[in-house]
């Protein structure tokens, strides 16, 4: 009979360490030491059954192993006493060293307070990010994100009720209209309303991963957020906006004084998509020193000449010291007969300033092809968005009130740019947006 040698190893231990070198690299990169002397301060010489450190790198692990509960993170505590060692619990005492729930009720209460430590390791990560990845913050995306309470919407009597965290007092109402065409060419509006909260995500799109966040109730509106988020980035990370190119958006983002202040003020040129404000069925506006060329709300410039229809103007390029789009002669750039041509306003092209309507016009023209292949890179935000729900668990959750998501909301995402982080000074890029590949 053939021998066998048997293995040092089981196969689940062999795929337990390849499991626990992801919390490893959370660990390792997360600048989480201010933190930790904080809340040690707060304990001090009382018992220390449950050590700091250890509950709080349970914590991380939870998120790293996609654990929807604390229970859930309990329970594998127990079962693995390689994930406990790992945390930092002490080996000898076994499964006496997991915390029971009301540590963990407790210790999360303590971090609530903390939550601006939280958000500084968010900014430490990114700027160690970008002293690895220089061209990070280069094109940079907007989004906002449903966050669901699954509570039950509160009534009349909501001023009344106690905060006892099984209800969810903060939550309120959102709604997202976006217009749809369906397959005979029939545009329709799909409405989609949600009770709880709304992330708002800033995002590098070439790699990406967050640089900036906020959490608010359902009902902000997008356009104000991206106002102070961009002003938090200007605080926060001055060198990352001031090397940033682009500004992307959808609809929800489409305000004048925001395409100002990117380019007046940040010289960021904004991709932000437009909304038809006209009234009145208007379709296109007269430029104003120009008596046969007109622009429709998308940015489109035509002329008009003598007899016959409108013909689109081609774009001849941005004057960035003059602040004017170039468009020339349609006739001239695609060969068109016109039986005004060298006699008319146009003259071979013509030179429409940003000022004509800010809105309409920006730096890199709407009518343009390089606007459409900046503008879908936006699509890396909706990516990022993604992985909350999959990897995070943001898609069902336990989360009540408006602090506790922004903490779990800053705690999943600096866990994501830890990762990162680790992955690319470990020489494993092409992983780095994973939460789940083993390193």
């Amino acid at each position: 009979m053939a021998r066998v040698q048997q293995s040092l190893f089981g196969w689940q231990e062999v795929e337990s360490l390849g499991e626990l070198e992801r919390l490893r690299l959370v660990l390792s990169y997360l600048p989480d030491e201010q933190l930790m002397q904080a809340l040690e301060r707060e304990r001090g010489q009382g018992r220390d059954d449950y050590p700091v450190r250890a509950v709080w790198n349970s914590v991380l692990a939870g998120i790293i192993y996609q654990h929807p509960s604390i229970e859930s993170l309990r329970r594998e505590l127990l079962r693995n006493g390689q994930l406990r060692q790992r945390c930092g619990f002490d080996p000898l005492r076994g499964t006496e060293a997991v915390p029971p729930s009301w540590v963990y009720t407790r210790f999360l209460k303590n971090l609530l307070a903390h939550a601006a430590l939280v958000d500084a390791m968010f900014d430490e990560l990114v700027r160690e990010l970008r002293a690895e990845l220089p061209d990070l913050g280069r094109t940079l995306a907007i989004d906002g994100k449903a966050l669901a309470s699954h509570a039950r919407p509160r009534g009349k009597d909501a001023p009344q009720l106690k905060r006892d965290g099984r209800r969810d007092l903060d939550a309120d109402f959102g709604c997202k209209k976006k217009k749809e065409t369906g397959a005979d060419g029939t545009v329709y509006e799909r409405v989609t309303k949600w009770f709880g909260y709304k992330l708002h995500l800033v995002v590098d799109t070439r790699y990406e991963l967050p640089v900036g966040y906020t959490v608010r109730r359902a009902s902000a509106a997008e356009a104000p957020v991206a106002h102070e988020l961009l002003e938090a980035l200007a605080a926060r990370q001055p060198e990352l906006l001031a090397a940033t190119e682009y500004w992307l958006g959808d609809r929800g983002y489409d305000d004048g004084k925001m395409v100002e202040k990117l380019w007046d003020r940040r010289a960021i040129k904004p991709v932000i998509d437009i909304r038809d404000l006209w009234k009145d069925g208007e379709q296109t506006r007269r430029v104003s020193h120009l008596a046969n060329v007109v622009y429709n709300y998308r940015g489109e410039v035509f002329c008009y000449p003598a007899k016959g229809k409108p013909h689109r103007m081609a774009f001849g390029g941005f004057e960035a010291k003059r602040e004017t789009l170039k468009y020339r002669c349609p006739a001239g750039q695609y060969g068109l007969e016109c039986p005004n041509q060298g006699k008319c306003a146009v003259k071979g092209a013509v030179r429409i300033a940003l000022a004509e309507d800010r809105r309409v016009f920006t730096p890199l023209a709407r009518s343009s092809h390089a606007w459409r292949r900046v503008y879908a890179q936006r699509t890396a935000v909706e990516r990022v968005n993604s992985r909350l729900d999959v990897s995070f668990g943001f898609e069902r959750h336990f989360i009540r009130g408006l602090g506790k998501m922004r903490l779990r909301m800053g705690l999943a995402l600096v866990v994501m740019l830890a990762m990162a982080l680790g992955r690319v000074k470990e020489k494993q890029q092409e992983k780095m947006r994973s939460l789940v590949q083993a390193a």
